[in-house]
């Protein structure tokens, strides 16, 4: 029987169970959360979820091989039926004929072969990637839990890319040898720990009662602490106000052994945010603020200090907070003294409290966006996560890009040149049980970007990365990232 008739019989014996089916197609590499999210999507759609699957030898987009892919697939649960293909999609789809066909949200304004073939037996082509986040949350626990354990995702994720735990410490253990340049907003972090009373009797707010205040080093200060931490030698170039919170951040730069060119600014106070938590939980936040972009002066010094230092940077990492220092017009001159003396630059642009605008930045050797910072940067709010960070990676000229995703991991994109297809990966979440979430991301923007500047792959530094995230998720509060800590993690995950 060739490949054709086996596939039309497929269709026959899926069709005679008189459901309702949907149909999707493609060459499914990597089983990465926005494929999830797509399937997830096409499963409600009908009662049989039938998924036709490329084979390697007529897909040059295929890189694994059809039975890892086969399987992979077929380990969803919620996917009933998965089919090979070899140019056969034309008479499996006439065979099947499927209530519904499903295309990611880019295809929607080509020429799609589906089209011509659902018209002739009255079916419906549906053009989505899916929620942003999981419609079915009880469902994706419960394919986490059954088919996609932590330690087999890591254990093949570490022979694709020979991680092992000697050379990772390698490469860290070679951080010593990097000089970086940190610029960004200081934060100064205040969580103010309450004891909960109750309601309020006059009118339905939370009583508290306070217990003990902390500060903390945050925003791009502690990026620069981190980066000292793992053992980089760290320039940090930011502005602060003449206030005690300045004051404060100040000598915790010192403390952490950070090399830091702060200029004051009577103008601008020192950022300050307070939260306050009850058994670990923020019940509000009070942001003390300026965000107006510094003045002239204040970037002729700035620029004058990291002039004097050029010589010596390996990296240039840019923290941007979204309160004004990392100006347009300061990260204008910036960036060109970089791709004048060949330093390669890395950039994150938050958005929480504040928007941030990624595409300040460009010529990236990496960036971490969240995927709202991801969609807000490339003014998508409908395609998949490929096609964002595909989009995304292009416009910022990125040779690297990873999306944190939270508690569903973080998607990898990397471009091997500037006219090639970016490759694609992804990780889960190495932490469950999260106490603090803030920083989780300005850990793994640095760690990675330290382990790529030793020579580690993309890959790699995006595990050592997330080990990093996980670390700082677990801390209350920002706290520089202990070298020791990454190691025995490590140690712990790759063995």
């Amino acid at each position: 029987m060739n490949k054709q008739q086996y596939c039309i019989n497929e269709a026959k014996r899926i069709k005679q169970t008189g459901k309702r089916i949907c149909f999707v197609s493609g060459n499914f590499n990597i089983i990465h959360p926005g494929h999830l999210r797509f399937l997830l999507f096409a499963k409600e759609q009908a009662d049989i979820l039938v998924v036709g699957l490329y084979e390697k030898s007529s897909s040059i987009s295929a890189y694994f091989s059809d039975e890892e892919r086969h399987s992979a697939l077929s380990a969803l649960s919620f996917v009933d039926e998965v089919i090979l293909l070899d140019n056969t999609l034309s008479a499996f789809l006439t065979a099947l004929e499927p209530d519904i066909v499903v295309k990611g949200k880019e295809w929607e304004n080509t020429d799609n072969i589906e089209q011509q073939l659902v018209d002739s037996y009255g079916g419906k082509l549906v053009f989505s990637s899916g929620e942003k986040q999981f419609s079915s949350k009880e469902l994706l626990q419960q394919q986490l839990n059954e088919n996609t354990k932590l330690t087999q995702q890591l254990q093949k994720y570490h022979e694709r890319y020979n991680i092992s735990n000697a050379l990772l410490t390698g490469y860290l253990n070679r951080v010593c040898d990097i000089n970086i340049a940190v610029f960004g907003d200081i934060i100064v972090d205040e969580y103010q720990e309450c004891l909960p009373i109750g309601m309020s009797q006059e009118d339905p707010t939370i009583a508290v009662s306070p217990l003990e205040s902390y500060r903390y080093l945050g925003g791009a200060g502690i990026v620069a602490a981190h980066a000292k931490s793992l053992g980089a030698e760290t320039d940090f170039y930011s502005v602060a106000g003449r206030d005690a919170a300045g004051d404060f951040a100040q000598s915790k730069l010192r403390e952490y052994g950070v090399n830091a060119y702060v200029i004051q600014d009577s103008c601008r106070p020192t950022t300050h945010k307070l939260r306050y938590r009850a058994k670990n939980k923020t019940l509000l936040r009070v942001n003390s603020f300026r965000k107006h972009a510094i003045d002239k002066p204040l970037i002729d010094a700035m620029l004058d200090n990291f002039i004097s230092n050029i010589h010596k940077y390996d990296v240039v990492l840019f923290a941007d907070f979204s309160f004004g220092v990392l100006c347009p017009a300061l990260i204008k001159h910036l960036q060109a003294l970089c791709l004048q003396h060949d330093i390669p630059m890395v950039a994150d642009s938050q958005t929480s409290s504040q928007i941030g605008d990624l595409t300040k930045f460009t010529h990236l050797m990496l960036t971490t966006p969240t995927e709202i910072e991801a969609r807000l940067a490339a003014q998508d709010d409908d395609n998949g996560l490929i096609q964002v960070s595909k989009d995304l990676a292009e416009q910022l000229i990125a040779t690297n890009l990873i999306v944190t995703l939270g508690s569903e991991g973080i998607l990898i994109r990397h471009r091997v040149s500037l006219t090639d297809e970016l490759l694609t990966d992804n990780l889960p979440a190495l932490t469950d049980n999260a106490i603090d979430t803030a920083g989780a991301g300005d850990a793994l923007l640095v760690t990675a970007t330290l382990m790529l500047c030793t020579g580690a792959s993309i890959w790699q530094a995006a595990f050592v990365g997330s080990v990093s995230s996980a670390i700082q998720v677990n801390t209350r509060g920002n706290l520089p990232l202990p070298k020791h800590k990454v190691l025995s993690k490590i140690s712990e995950l790759v063995g």
